[in-house]
């Protein structure tokens, strides 16, 4: 069974890079406290990494 992880935007991306912004999307973020479940994978986490000061992360 893989590992998932569920993702929560905590801050806007107001201000933030176009980068920032269309990575927060491709996670299928879009308002603040929306959370979602994805699979532990490396591109995920890359993501994840990219924009971890607006998000909050926990192993599902």
């Amino acid at each position: 069974m893989s590992k998932k992880l569920e993702i929560t935007l905590n801050r806007s991306v107001i201000g933030g890079t176009g980068v920032q912004k269309k990575t927060v999307e491709a996670l299928g973020l879009k308002k603040i406290r929306q959370s979602v479940v994805r699979e532990d994978t490396p591109a995920v986490r890359g993501m994840v990494n990219r924009v971890s000061h607006l998000l909050t992360v926990k192993e599902v």
